[in-house]
Formats: structure tokens, C-alpha cells, sequence
């Protein structure tokens, strides 16, 4: 295989998975190894000092008990009473070697009668005995300065001698040294040693120095691992009855075998993970072989898939996943087919579409040399497609100075577009033919070429022109009432405290009457722009066509009470439909207040609705003179007006939205001339269900 194949990339990959679980698992067996022979070590430790320490207490128990045996012999009182103090030593020794104590004496008072054993400050020891009672724990003062020639500590008890002489006292001892030392570890399974407390402080420091401090601080024990020493060790202070530090008793137990057993398991784990690393690269490499070959095939067969070639055949051969990757380039392949039929049947449909779009469409690339022109721009511009191809688009479009300077130079939408994404500009052009044109252009980039849109706006100056106009009749019919507002306001004002009430009511009312008209004004203005935007929606809900009514004649109210008029009402039947009621009110709303602008002053406005079937039949009449002939056609149409509208005007668009609102409903509304001559408006709507 290759060196960078897949086959070499999965046997590595192999192997390093491999390598990495094996090296986690024992990173974590030995840590955890470790940790375990630590704190067994530690325990080991603690636990040889912590008996060797009993130890001593069961010395001193025994030394109390052989004291009390040793102050009740016949021998002894026979001695003493005879005074033959030159056989007491004899008798002592032989006391003291079945004893296994390291001396022994007798006193009278603070008179030594005899003493066999070791050497031993006796004086030290009775000034002790007072201190401490039966049982004493004493360190000799030292004879020098030398910390290491310290006297070893002493362990013993005293007894009085019964039915004898007042003062009479045995005394029995141990002595702390390193062949009691070594009776204890033979008994604890570890090296033990007695540190002298006193000449601890002044000792030269070694490595159990700070183990020593750490035991004295805690005032227990301590352990600690000295690996120099390869050991482990653990300090007890021991103190006698009246607290008085005496010895340090220091146990230690070699890690050299633990760390052998620790070091063995370290060598066995790695042996298993090269072990399983080279079965790791064996498998991934015979893996990477079935693998690769199939791999390799279809390699080959998408180098010929690119180039164009796609009759070749697919390979199948290999694991599943090759297998389905064969098969998936095989649908690619078919896809590949069909696609460039779908592209060629789409270039031809974008030719179509260029061609066939109103907006002339150009494009440049990077130094704004035209690449393309459809045959929109080439009529708008005045100049053959093939002329303009390749020449810089301001020689082509002409664009015309503003201060004797090309808005090529200065404003172009084409640089713009590259820095903003989108540009847009006016442009007026100057066709070969010597024609000015109004263009907007609108200039996007797309990779290495930028489209530009451009659009004859010269026959638009006509409906922007109508727009204004219509702008200026709003701009003057919202004037009228604000006037009327201010007119009012500047009365109330200058003759608050004069006027009659009747005459600022007079005025609030016309302030009331102005605000409902502008009110008005707005909301058909509003109800119109959302009616054009196609966003006018209606909700269907259940209602009363009489609650509708009611609430419509109460907004109109204020204008009914200017010109005297009342409203004559004929409600009949069930009036139950689904709609929206507040559109429902704005109908009302508009029908009303033409029939109030309409009727003359102190009439009647006849307002009815009835159930016929399946539908409801509602009506507003009016006794005003009504439309012409010639305006009844485009009467619902926007910004009609009738051409017989008193003053003050409107805007003519409350019929447009009242007529939108009921075919929203389904419904209809129709204009008529009664035979008594009133000015009727019919609305027709599908009723609901009854009860």
C-alpha cells in the first residue's frame, strides 16, 4: 500500500486506539496499584507502631506486677532483716534474669539498700516515682552535649513493702534501648528504634526529623514514605503520666518489595500493549487491503465521472459500505445525466425569460465591461446585443453629466452594489437616436460578474404625478378639520371664563364633530392602503346584527345632533349572522355618516334590517337628492366622489371599503332610488344558524 493510503490511515488509526486504551488501562491499573501499596505500606506502618507502643504498656503493666511479686518474697524481708545487704545483689540478679527486666532495687527511704542490672540513675528514677506513682516513664538527663550519646530512657514500677519498715520500697526497670527495640520488632514485624525526646530538638536533622515534628504536632502518630530510604515510617511520641515527652518510638518497613511487585506489573502491562499494538497494526493493515482496493476503483471511476465520461461503469465489489458508496455513485452518475438535460432545457428556458422579461438586463465584470445584454436593454438602449458586448458599460449607456461629470466617475450603482451588496440609482439616458430616458438601474453582485436591472420609468412621471395629486386632496381634506379644531380651540381658550356654558358646549361639540371627521378620514385612508395591499381579513364570529346597528349609530351620533336629523329604525325578526362586527360597524359607520351628509338638516335617516330565508337584508335611507346617472357606475371605485358632494368633501373611499367589507362576507351591497323618493344602500349577507 501507498504510505499515505487509507489502508495505512486505518491501520494507524488501529493501532493508535489500541495503544491509547492500553496505555490509559494500565496508567490507571498502576496509579491504582500504587495507591493501594501506599496506603497498605502506611498501614503496616502505623500499625507496627501503634503495637509496638502497647507494647510498652504491657511492659509497664508487668513491671508493676513483678515489683508487687518482688515486695512480697520471704527472702527479701528475711534479708533486710537481717541486714545481709552483701547477698541483696545476688538475690536481685537472679530476680531480675527471671524477670527479664534490665534492673532491679531495694530502698529504705531515699537510702539505696541494693541494686542489680544495668546502670541506672536511680536518683532520677525516685525523683520520678514521686512525680508519677507506680508506674514511671523517665529520660535521663544528659551527661554532655552530644545528642547521639544520650542515656537511653527507662520503663519500670515500684511496690512498698507490706508489714515492713515505713519507706521500704522495691524498684523494678526496663531499659529503652536498642535490644528492647528489637524485641519489639521481632514482635511488630518491623525495625523500631527509641528517639531520645529531649535530645530531639537539638539532634542534627535527618530524614525522620520531620516526621518526628508531624508526630509531635499532631500529638499521635505520623506516616510518611521516605523514598531515599526506600520505607516507610511511622512516628508515636510517648509521654509519661504527667505529660512530660520521653520517647520517640520509630518504626520502619522497607518498600523495596512493593515497589519490585509494582515494577514486574508495570513490565507485564507494557509487554500486553505492544503485544496488542502489533495485532493492532497486523489487523489494520489487512483491514486497510480490503478496504482500499475497492476504494481505489471507484476512485478511478469518478476521475472518468468528472471528465465527462458517463458511460463508465461503477465497480461493486468490496465491504457494505463501499458496496453502497458504488451504488450511490451509480444513481449519481444517472442523476449526473439527467441534470445536464435538466440544465440545458433551463438554459434555454433562462434565454426565454431574458428575452422575454419587460426590464432590460445587462451584466459587467470586474472592470465594467459588458458581457451580456438581453434584447429588452438592447432596445431601451438604441444599440445592437453584438455591438455592446466587451465595451465599458458608460460608453454604451450614457449616462447624463451632472457638472460636467459622468455619474461613472462619481456615483455609480455598479461600485456601490460591490461595497453594499444592492445598489440602486436613477439615470437619465441618451439613446443614439438623440431620445432621454428616465432609467432605474439596479445593480447586485453575482460572483465575478454584476447584474444590473434597468427599467424605463419615463411613462411612471404620469402616475407619480397622479399620486401627488391624489396626496394634495389628502393633505387638504385633512386641513379642513384640523382648522375647524384649531378655530375652536382658540375660542375655548380666549373665552373660557366669558362664555356662556351653551356656548362652549356649542364649541366642544363642533371640537367632538371635527375629531370624529378626521377619525373618519384615517381610518379610510388606513382600510384602503390594507384593502390595496390585499391584508384586509375578517374575523367570523358569531353576532347581532342589531348590536352592529347600535354601535354604529352611537359614533355618528355627534354628527346626527348637528344637523337635527334622528334615526328611524326597523329591526325585524332574527338578526343572527357570523362576521366580523367591528368591520360590520365600519360599513354602518360610512353608510350613516353619507346619508347625514347627504340628507337635509332635520330628517329622518331611515336605518332597517330583515331575515329572508337564508340571508339578511339590511338598509340605510336618506332623503338627500342622491347620485347621477353618470357617477353610479364608479361609485364604489376609490376617490370617487359623485361630483355632487356638499361641502365639506371627502376623500371618496368610504363606499370602496364598505363594498371590499361585505364581499369579504359573501355578501353584496347595491345602490337604489325608493318610490317616495329616499336615496337607498342594500347590503345583502348570509345569516347564521338560528337556534
Amino acid at each position: 500500500m501507498k504510505r499515505n493510503s487509507l489502508g495505512w490511515w486505518l491501520a494507524a488509526i488501529n493501532v493508535l486506539i489500541v495503544v491509547l486504551v492500553a496505555a490509559g488501562v494500565s496508567w490507571f491499573a498502576i496509579d491504582l496499584l500504587g495507591r493501594l501499596a501506599d496506603s497498605q505500606e502506611r498501614a503496616r506502618v502505623q500499625l507496627a507502631g501503634a503495637d509496638a507502643r502497647a507494647e510498652l504498656t504491657r511492659a509497664s503493666e508487668d513491671a508493676l506486677t513483678y515489683a508487687r511479686v518482688l515486695a512480697e518474697r520471704p527472702t527479701l524481708r528475711r534479708l533486710l532483716i537481717d541486714r545481709d545487704l552483701t547477698v541483696l545483689p545476688l538475690f536481685l540478679q537472679r530476680f531480675c534474669a527471671t524477670a527479664n527486666m534490665d534492673a532491679c532495687a531495694v530502698f529504705d527511704g531515699d537510702q539505696l539498700l541494693g541494686a542489680a542490672g544495668t546502670d541506672v540513675p536511680w536518683n532520677e528514677l525516685t525523683a520520678a516515682i514521686r512525680e508519677q506513682g507506680e508506674r514511671f516513664l523517665v529520660a535521663p538527663r544528659r551527661t554532655d552535649s552530644n545528642a547521639e550519646q544520650a542515656p537511653p530512657a527507662f520503663l519500670g514500677a515500684t511496690s512498698a513493702m507490706p508489714d515492713f519498715a515505713v519507706g521500704a520500697r522495691v524498684i523494678v526497670a526496663h531499659r529503652l534501648d536498642e535490644k528492647f527495640a528489637q524485641r519489639l520488632g521481632l514482635q511488630t514485624g518491623a525495625t523500631i528504634r527509641f528517639r531520645d525526646y529531649r535530645g530531639f530538638n537539638t539532634a542534627t536533622e535527618d530524614a525522620f526529623t520531620q516526621l518526628h515534628t508531624a508526630a509531635l504536632a499532631d500529638g499521635r502518630f505520623a506516616v510518611a514514605q521516605l523514598r531515599k530510604q526506600a520505607s516507610y515510617a511511622s512516628s508515636y511520641p510517648v509521654f509519661s503520666s504527667t505529660g512530660e515527652g520521653v520517647v520517640l518510638i520509630e518504626s520502619r518497613i522497607s518498600s523495596e518489595p512493593t515497589d519490585r511487585e509494582v515494577h514486574g506489573l508495570k513490565l507485564r502491562l507494557l509487554t500486553v500493549a505492544g503485544v496488542l499494538g502489533a495485532l493492532a497494526l497486523l489487523g489494520g493493515v489487512l483491514l486497510g487491503r480490503r478496504v482500499t482496493r475497492p476504494a481505489e476503483a471507484l476512485t478511478d471511476a469518478a476521475l472518468r465521472l468528472g471528465q465527462g465520461d458517463f458511460a463508465t461503469s461503477i465497480p461493486t465489489g468490496g465491504p457494505a459500505e463501499i458496496g453502497q458508496l458504488a451504488r450511490t455513485m451509480d444513481d449519481m452518475r444517472r442523476n449526473l445525466i439527467d441534470l445536464t438535460d435538466t440544465l440545458r432545457k433551463r438554459d434555454a428556458e433562462s434565454q426565454a425569460v431574458l428575452g422575454g422579461i419587460v426590464e432590460g438586463v445587462y451584466a459587467v465584470d470586474r472592470e465594467r465591461r459588458i458581457r451580456y445584454l438581453n434584447p429588452q436593454a438592447a432596445k431601451l438602449l438604441g444599440i445592437p446585443a453584438e455591438e455592446a458586448i466587451g465595451r465599458f458599460c458608460g460608453d454604451v449607456l450614457k449616462p447624463h453629466c451632472i457638472d460636467d461629470e459622468l455619474p461613472c466617475d462619481t456615483s455609480c450603482p455598479i461600485l456601490a452594489a460591490r461595497q453594499r451588496e444592492k445598489a440602486e440609482a436613477v439615470e437619465n439616458l441618451r439613446t443614439p437616436a438623440g431620445d432621454r430616458r428616465m432609467v432605474l438601474i439596479s445593480a447586485r453582485p453575482v460572483d465575478d460578474l454584476q447584474v444590473q436591472v434597468i427599467r424605463d420609468e419615463t411613462e411612471l412621471e404620469g402616475v407619480r404625478r397622479a399620486r401627488d395629486t391624489v396626496l394634495a386632496n389628502i393633505s387638504h381634506e385633512f386641513r379642513t378639520p384640523l382648522a375647524a379644531q384649531l378655530a375652536s380651540i382658540e375660542l375655548l381658550r380666549e373665552g373660557l371664563a366669558t362664555r356662556t356654558p351653551e356656548k362652549n358646549e356649542e364649541l366642544v361639540i363642533s371640537l367632538e364633530r371635527s375629531t370624529l371627521r378626521l377619525t373618519r378620514l384615517i381610518d379610510n385612508l388606513l382600510e384602503s392602503v390594507r384593502i390595496e395591499a390585499g391584508q384586509l381579513d375578517v374575523r367570523q364570529q358569531s353576532l347581532d346584527l342589531t348590536d352592529v346597528i347600535d354601535d354604529a349609530n352611537g359614533l355618528v351620533d355627534a354628527l346626527l345632533r348637528q344637523r337635527s336629523q334622528h334615526i328611524e329604525r326597523n329591526l325585524q325578526g332574527d338578526l343572527s349572522l357570523n362576521g366580523d362586527a367591528l368591520r360590520l360597524t365600519q360599513v354602518f359607520v360610512n353608510l350613516l355618516a353619507n346619508a347625514s351628509k347627504f340628507a337635509p338638516e332635520h330628517t329622518g335617516i331611515r336605518v332597517g334590517a330583515r331575515r329572508d330565508g337564508e340571508r339578511i337584508v339590511a338598509w340605510v335611507e336618506d332623503a338627500g337628492p342622491g347620485m347621477p346617472d353618470s357617477a353610479q357606475k364608479s361609485m364604489f371605485e376609490r376617490f370617487e366622489r359623485g361630483g355632487v358632494e356638499p361641502a365639506p368633501g371627502g376623500m371618496g373611499l368610504g363606499l370602496a371599503i364598505s363594498r371590499s367589507i361585505i364581499q369579504r362576507h359573501d355578501g353584496s351591497i347595491t345602490f337604489s332610488r325608493t318610490a317616495d323618493g329616499y336615496t337607498r344602500f342594500e347590503l345583502n349577507l348570509p345569516a347564521g344558524q338560528t337556534a
